[in-house]
């Protein structure tokens, strides 16, 4: 699906040779097109971390100098820092994007959801993130899931469909030859978008760096120790 070889395009001094990362830039971007192609209500899940920053930059590659033509949709657990809230938000304001929130406090406020006794939060996220994609009918979902996280994601499409429940069936997913996706889904179904599949090569700096965007370090509460490539703009 994606190359494996470090240009594309003849030998290294080519004018038109890829490296790597070049060339899994200009794979995803070329999803992000065939996804506006092919969806009528696409919608970017974006939380403030470093997978949904670099999508979103790529999202931003691939359409300018015109504009992203999808909203952003945030799962808040609640536990976010408030650096990232304002990070969320200035970055869509900064690029006249639109975005929707769906807040698991706001579940667990209404008695729907209730709260783990180990204190965390992210296997909420699902309910309200289901209801969103239904609430306003979004039929393909960008996310920014690799295949090195865990053996579940290696099994996972570019296009992966899920049915009416948000379920993923293996047995439903489609072949992906030639970098051609299939997108039909029937009624109620929609398909979750993986632009960045192939590693860590994505979110360990050296796209941003290669590309001009910047990179501020965080503290992560669990170490107390900073990531380097945890908030890019």
């Amino acid at each position: 699906m994606t190359t494996g070889i470090d240009t594309v395009g003849g030998s290294t001094d080519s004018p038109y040779a890829l490296t790597h990362l070049d060339a899994l830039e200009s794979e995803a971007v070329h999803i992000f097109r065939e996804v506006a192609g092919e969806f009528e209500r696409p919608v970017v899940l974006f939380s403030g971390g470093k997978d949904s920053i670099v999508m979103l930059h790529l999202a931003l590659k691939a359409f300018a100098p015109a504009a992203v033509p999808f909203s952003l949709l945030h799962v808040d657990t609640g536990h976010n820092f408030p650096e990232v809230i304002e990070y969320r938000d200035r970055v869509v304001a900064q690029h006249g994007l639109r975005l929707h929130v769906a807040s698991v406090q706001d579940y667990i406020d209404r008695g729907v959801l209730r709260e783990r006794p180990d204190g965390t939060r992210n296997p909420l996220q699902t309910l309200p993130l289901t209801e969103a994609i239904q609430r306003h009918r979004f039929d393909a979902v960008f996310g920014g899931g690799r295949r090195d996280e865990e053996k579940a994601r290696a099994k996972e499409r570019v296009f992966s469909l899920r049915d009416e429940f948000s379920q993923w069936d293996p047995r439903r997913q489609r072949p992906e030859l030639w970098q051609l996706y299939n997108g039909r889904h029937a009624p109620g179904e929609h398909v979750r978008v993986f632009p960045c599949p192939t590693g860590p090569s994505w979110t360990s700096g050296s796209t941003s760096s290669a590309s001009g965007s910047s990179c501020r370090r965080s503290t992560s509460p669990m170490s107390g120790r900073s990531s380097p490539a945890a908030a890019c703009g």
